[in-house]
């Protein structure tokens, strides 16, 4: 069993800490590491060291920071299957799911390697008769990221690839029930030669967190998760004078027009509901269907989720693997009831799902429930689970119109072959990630990762130039010589 450090001034360093978690694979239950939850000195220690190296950091020129970044890459593409198989064990997804979160993340270095480039300012001579004017951008200090469960390896590198090869230094709080990729991540920084303090890793819990925040060292938090969360720690970076970008909660809609194709439609419709068990923020949660589709889409949806393959990741078969643990399994079912309260009518009822080699897993199967009006809990909190709600519509205005009745804005789709709806759609939904014909509407690393309404709080989001300008300030220089 695994016992997790702390990576700090570029040494793995045990934990005083007397508080320590089971970090367990969520399939079979299996204990596989113990994590600590740091002390405020700990943190304040990572602190300090990423704070000492930043001006030496700062210093070194852009093309032989991103020289780093390359290293990093090559480690990863050599070590891929080895954290694609840590991610399965820590977070339950499917092995192909986890390879694509590791492709996914490398990309997030690659792109990060364009820095030189990226962080170019510009300028223009003779603003007045013999004055040259230019912008130039500049590190700024020390960043950090609080990561999620969900995307145990990929989340911190939408941030991390950036600062640091901006010139900042860079501390990850991982989330404690995944520690390990990040902890195998670290390792391969390590190997790649990053200096001391350039990158630090400190586990923990809300403490952990609140020292963070409340340091006047620290620049800048990165957050993803929860709304409730990611509206705390926004209101306390900005308490502190904080830059802030956190990407949060999502409720995403799925509208489905009566020309869509139907093969296609529901083969994505399934990864889009069902594909890491709904624990995404980019997953289906409501399925709008307009007019006549309604019912042919229902019955092929139904049948193809009853089919997926539930089980654990490493077998190469298994389509969609268990929920993270016990209390979010029972959080999932508990919105189950709470459906089933409200009138709604389960029409595939993953509670009766069992893998009968792990039997203690947190296994729910794919559920589906119709008959849901737009007013029902289901249809309007975030489940985070594999829990799919269809709703009929009389045409597209009235699918929009429940779109915009939700408080999140993170991601909706349309399914048509129509480019007048799909045009109509794209303009006037308010969400972040507007999908046509996709079902999870993830940005390529050298976009942003947008988000709007309660699914953001910031003004920069993570990824591409946005990630630029959050990581720099623009410094104005006017000069005239006599």
């Amino acid at each position: 069993m695994k016992a997790i450090k702390n990576y700090i001034n570029g040494q793995w360093v045990d934990s005083k800490s007397t508080q320590i978690l089971d970090v367990m694979n969520p399939a079979t239950t299996e204990v596989i590491a113990r994590v600590p939850l740091s002390t405020p000195d700990e943190v304040r220690t990572a602190i300090e060291a990423a704070k000492d190296a930043f001006w030496e950091w700062r210093e070194t020129p852009p093309l032989s920071r991103v020289r780093y970044m390359f290293r990093l890459k090559d480690l990863m593409e050599e070590h891929f299957e080895e954290l694609s198989r840590v991610i399965v064990q820590e977070e339950g997804k499917c092995i192909d799911e986890a390879r694509g979160e590791v492709r996914r993340a490398i990309e997030q270095v690659e792109v990060a390697t364009g820095i030189p480039s990226l962080m170019m300012g510009y300028n223009l001579e003779d603003i007045a008769m013999g004055i040259d004017e230019y912008c130039v951008r500049q590190p700024l200090g020390v960043f950090c990221a609080i990561a999620p469960f969900n995307f145990p390896l990929m989340v911190s590198l939408w941030f991390l690839p950036y600062a640091v090869a901006c010139g900042n230094t860079y501390i990850v709080k991982p989330s404690e029930q995944v520690p390990l990729s990040q902890n195998r991540l670290f390792e391969l920084m390590d190997e790649a030669g990053f200096p001391e303090g350039v990158v630090n890793l400190v586990n923990g819990a809300k403490e952990v967190v609140d020292t963070l925040l409340e340091s006047p060292d620290v620049e800048g938090v990165s957050f993803v998760g929860s709304t409730r969360v990611g509206r705390y720690i926004y209101q306390k970076a900005a308490e502190n004078g904080k830059r802030a970008q956190c990407q949060t909660g999502a409720k995403n809609f799925l509208v489905v027009m009566p020309d869509a194709n139907l093969d296609r439609t529901v083969a994505s419709l399934l990864t889009s509901f069902f594909g890491c068990a709904g624990e995404r923020c980019l997953s289906g949660a409501v399925l709008l269907a307009v007019g006549d589709i309604y019912e042919p889409l229902k019955e092929r949806f139904v049948d193809a989720a009853s089919r997926l393959k539930v089980g654990y990741g490493l077998d190469e078969t298994v389509q969609m693997g268990p929920v993270i643990s016990k209390s979010h399994m029972e959080r999932v079912l508990g919105h189950i009831e709470k459906g089933l309260e409200e009138g709604a009518k389960l029409v595939l009822d993953g509670r009766t799902t069992e893998v009968e080699e792990y039997p203690n897993g947190f296994f729910i199967g794919p559920t589906i429930f119709d008959q849901v009006r737009p007013q029902m809990t289901i249809a309007n909190e975030e489940i985070f689970g594999p829990v799919a709600c269809i709703i009929k519509t009389r045409d597209l205005d009235e699918a929009i119109d429940i779109i915009h009745a939700n408080p999140y804005g993170n991601a909706a789709s349309i399914y048509t072959s129509s480019g007048k709806w799909a045009r109509e759609f794209n303009y006037r939904v308010q969400c972040g990630n507007i999908g046509i014909n996709i079902g999870i509407v993830a940005p390529m690393a050298f976009f942003p990762f947008s988000g709007c309404k309660d699914s953001f709080f910031g003004d920069l989001h993570g990824q591409g130039r946005d990630a630029i300008d959050f990581f720099t300030e623009n410094k104005i220089v006017i000069s005239r010589w006599f």
